[in-house]
């Protein structure tokens, strides 16, 4: 999983990388992009190792790519143009908008505001798709005007093209257009950008902390307000003197596990289970999983060997205390290949090959 931030300059991009990553300030390479492996915090993992009591714990991850800033005189452009290959790669954008005032930092056409640097983050996105919709429309109509072997299948493709070009012409985003399933995986390669999941941060200062969102992005899995600039700072404090800074500055909890578990539920996966002598893991899996393809992410020889799926959903496991007592309590069941996995379920395979 891989989530990518962008924004304008001065918006706090970096500043936000580091909140999430914890990496300082003098390890990053500002001509280049930054990429940091951020694991997903999980109190049901941090239950099952004090249960199992096993050789090492292991959380689900999400990668986190800071873009490098524009270059000199191009202040006013997010410059996706530029990262369309690490974008198109992207599972996920994480917008920051700026919406702190300082006399250090230059303003954006003069004035700090959120809600139009958001609109003109999204023209530049619709743009980018545009372009590479509108260049793809126009081979394939040349392409199916010659008989060829795959001339149904470009035909097909060029219909929804040509309404996803249509969507873009209108402003409107392609998650609104395309639907899930073959035309979702027909795009796929493409990577468009308004296809993707959207969390967006609202970068204040320290004296809006506590205050409600000045607004929400209704096209947005969900609308976060974080002070960039203190959260990054206080990632650099060590670990046992940080609740006295946090206190200082009325900050409840860190943003970090905030954002991370927002993006994670924005990507649309959830969390399974697994538990051992030797490992407790967390495993995340894109919703609507089954269990054979979730046996499969564990090992390929359990799918391929699969008889059943012992699974206990996490809060019965936690309700009876242990697995003992779980089944004892009649909530462990044997689920077939064809079970939908459900977020917190705890599985153990059963399998021969």
């Amino acid at each position: 999983m891989r989530v990518v931030i962008v924004g304008f300059p001065y918006s706090g991009k970096t500043a936000l990388f580091r909140a999430i990553s914890g990496v300082q300030a003098d390890h990053l390479k500002p001509a280049e992009e930054n990429l940091a492996t951020v694991r997903i915090p999980e109190a049901r993992l941090e239950w099952l190792e004090k249960l199992y009591k096993p050789k090492r714990r292991t959380e689900a991850a999400i990668d986190f790519v800071d873009l490098p800033g524009s270059a000199e005189g191009d202040v006013e452009k997010a410059g996706l143009d530029k990262h369309l290959p690490t974008l198109h790669q992207a599972d996920g954008l994480l917008l920051i908008v700026r919406a702190f005032e300082s006399g250090s930092v230059p303003m954006r056409e003069g004035s700090v505001n959120p809600e139009r640097d958001l609109m003109e983050l999204r023209d530049e996105m619709l743009l980018a798709d545009l372009t590479i919709c509108a260049a793809r429309v126009e081979k394939l109509e040349n392409a199916v005007a010659k008989p060829s072997q795959d001339r149904d299948q470009q035909k097909h493709e060029l219909e929804l093209l040509k309404r996803c070009q249509e969507a873009l012409e209108h402003e409107k985003p392609l998650r609104e257009v395309v639907r899930p399933g073959d035309e979702e995986k027909m795009l796929r390669s493409f990577g468009f950008l308004t296809q993707k999941p959207v969390v967006l941060i609202i970068n204040i200062g320290e004296e809006q902390i506590g205050q409600e969102p000045p607004f929400r992005d209704p096209n947005a899995a969900d609308t976060l307000v974080v002070c960039a600039n203190l959260e990054a700072d206080l990632m650099e404090v060590e670990p046992e003197e940080r609740p006295a800074f946090m206190a200082d500055y009325g900050v409840q909890a860190l943003a970090r596990d905030r954002i991370v578990h927002v993006c994670f539920d924005a990507l649309g996966m959830i969390s399974m289970m697994t538990v051992g002598s030797e490992e407790v893991r967390a495993w995340p899996l894109p919703k609507g999983t089954t269990a054979v393809e979730a046996a499969g992410k564990v090992h390929t020889d359990m799918a391929r060997g699969f008889i059943k799926a012992e699974t206990v959903a996490f809060d019965d496991l936690y309700a009876a205390g242990d697995m003992r007592a779980a089944k004892a309590a009649g909530t462990v069941r044997l689920e077939p290949k064809s079970y939908i996995v459900q977020d917190g379920d705890v599985l153990t395979v059963k399998f021969n090959v």
